[in-house]
């Protein structure tokens, strides 16, 4: 048998454990928007580039002009 004072830690510590496993899937949540706004914005630039008919593969040279 269990005392009163046990059964509310034993509580207390249930809370934080559900609440720190709901923070934890909405980090996860949150990670896998940004990914896909990111991928989406990846997209539409590479999109926009090759409309603007610019040359999109990587034999340039690089900014500071070295070969």
């Amino acid at each position: 048998m269990t005392s009163h004072v046990e059964q509310q830690i034993a509580a207390r510590i249930a809370r934080v454990r559900a609440e720190q496993e709901r923070k934890r899937l909405e980090r996860e949540e949150l990670a896998a928007r940004r990914k896909a706004g990111l991928a989406k914005r990846h997209a539409a630039k590479l999109r926009l580039l090759a409309e603007r008919g610019l040359d999109l593969t990587n034999e340039t040279l690089a900014a500071s002009g070295a070969l």
